[in-house]
């Protein structure tokens, strides 16, 4: 009954496309819960902390019982192999207290991304492919009741009225070392959505993710890392730049393990992506506007006001995960206020396209401040613009440029490192990093701040006698 030239790493989601298989889980999902002595009401009250495992061995006793009891009669029975027996199961106890044919994608260390266009329709991304996967939900409904089971283990509320979410949930798992796997959830149903529910989720990684695994996936030279160490520990503001995707919080959070564990950081963000190390973190998120209220967007906190009332928090440190509107404006005043060593992402596709992307949602914020006088502000708040990219199956660093102030009425900057692409072979992407040639101006804050050559020597030595000036020598280019 299985189709053997599945890849191995979905043999758990064969059971949604064959359809046999599939009728005997929807079967048994119907005896389970029409079950006399089955209880929905023993789920809910189980304790927070234990209901995840204790609901789906409650789910799972049943589920086995009603297995044996096909298996007796010679009309309903089906062949089943044991890895059949332990896929239907498995599927109905997903159906009960689970994400339906969602779970084992969840349950998948390789896939990073869930993407789902109607019911019929499943793509995920995978060691940086998309491609499809050969589940589908019976129906939209169906698929419209895991989304509403996903919206509401989000606190959130999804309807006609309200029809879109973007939201975190945060789920129960054995691999990560917390305990907790984090995703992000985006969902979108009709009217808006024409042709029926969609939904699309990103995975995090179960485990911090660090400069050196950075280093070794080649997304960026140890040369590179030793720099932006240095710009964490000198107290730079850095803007981190990319398209969808491209991994700048996977970066922002790996840079963020340089920032001393006696500062107080402040992370504000949209939907909650960031997982620092450190004890000091205060998180704060943005809260929707209340969906039952009749007045606009009342109960609304957005990104700007969680930023005003940071300040008055005491921060060494303020992190806004994604700067996307009005809160650009308060940003750049704090940066320019003493509030050194802030760090954001935006999206944008080069490190000059990222500061008018800034420059534009300034302006919009405050529409009677002249553009130089924005593009000065920014020129002064910000000291290093980090491009990310992705090119092919990677992620990678695609330059570092310092913001050395202004020249008329034009923001200068100074590449530090570029990648640079020469060739694709096969599905990897070939290219060098190199320097820029010219040591950037910010090595007189790291002498300043009494960060030695030493002290950036965590990823590889730059040589004995070597000097700061050294790592920037447009020789020292790294093929990869």
């Amino acid at each position: 009954m299985r189709d053997e030239s599945l890849d191995d790493n979905y043999h758990r989601v064969s059971v949604y496309h064959d359809k046999e298989l599939l009728d005997l889980v929807n079967n048994i999902h119907t005896m389970t819960v029409n079950n006399e002595f089955f209880s929905h009401e023993y789920i809910r009250g189980l304790k927070e902390e234990k209901k995840i495992t204790e609901s789906r061995k409650y789910v799972k006793n049943f589920a086995e019982l009603q297995v044996e009891e096909i298996a007796k009669d010679p009309e309903k029975r089906v062949p089943l192999t044991q890895e059949d027996r332990e896929s239907v199961i498995e599927a109905v106890i997903n159906e009960i207290v689970g994400y339906g044919p969602l779970e084992p994608l969840l349950e998948d260390e390789t896939v990073t991304d869930i993407l789902v266009n109607t019911y019929k329709h499943v793509y995920v991304e995978r060691r940086g492919k998309l491609e499809p996967v050969p589940i589908q939900f019976k129906d939209n409904e169906h698929l419209l009741n895991i989304i509403r089971r996903i919206v509401e283990d989000t606190y959130r509320h999804i309807d006609r009225v309200s029809p879109m979410v973007d939201a975190r949930l945060d789920r129960e798992t054995d691999r990560a070392a917390d305990g907790v796997q984090r995703v992000r959830v985006n969902a979108i149903i009709e009217p808006l959505a024409i042709d029926g529910p969609t939904l699309s989720i990103r995975k995090f990684p179960e485990e911090h993710m660090t400069l050196q695994r950075l280093i070794d996936n080649g997304t960026l030279t140890e040369d590179m890392a030793n720099v932006l160490v240095g710009v964490c520990q000198a107290k730079l503001n850095v803007l981190i730049s990319g398209g969808t995707g491209s991994g700048k919080t996977t970066l922002l959070n790996a840079l963020s393990e340089y920032i001393s564990p006696r500062e107080r950081i402040i992370t504000i963000e949209d939907t909650a992506e960031l997982h620092l190390l450190q004890e000091h973190v205060v998180r704060l998120e943005t809260r929707p506007p209340d969906p039952n209220s009749q007045e606009a967007n009342k109960g609304e906190i957005t990104q700007r006001d969680l930023l005003k009332n940071s300040l008055r928090m005491r921060p060494d440190r303020i992190i806004v995960g994604e700067v996307r509107g009005n809160e650009a404006l308060d940003m750049l005043q704090a940066m320019n206020t003493g509030h050194d060593g802030s760090l954001t992402t935006i999206h944008a596709n080069s490190g000059r396209d990222a500061l008018i992307r800034l420059e534009t949602m300034v302006a919009m914020a405050s529409a009677n401040t002249s553009s130089y006088f924005i593009r000065q502000s920014i020129s002064r708040a910000f000291h290093v613009v980090i491009q990310m990219a992705r090119l092919g199956d990677a992620r990678k660093i695609i330059g570092i440029q310092e913001v050395t102030g202004m020249n008329d009425d034009v923001i200068n900057m100074q590449d530090i490192f570029i990648f640079r692409q020469t060739g694709v072979d096969g599905d990897k992407v070939r290219g060098e990093f190199r320097p820029g040639g010219m040591p950037p101006k910010f090595i007189e804050r790291f002498e300043a701040k009494g960060i030695q050559l030493s002290d950036m020597e965590r990823f590889g030595s730059v040589g004995v006698g070597a000097s700061f000036y050294d790592m920037f020598d447009s020789n020292n280019i790294v093929h990869v």
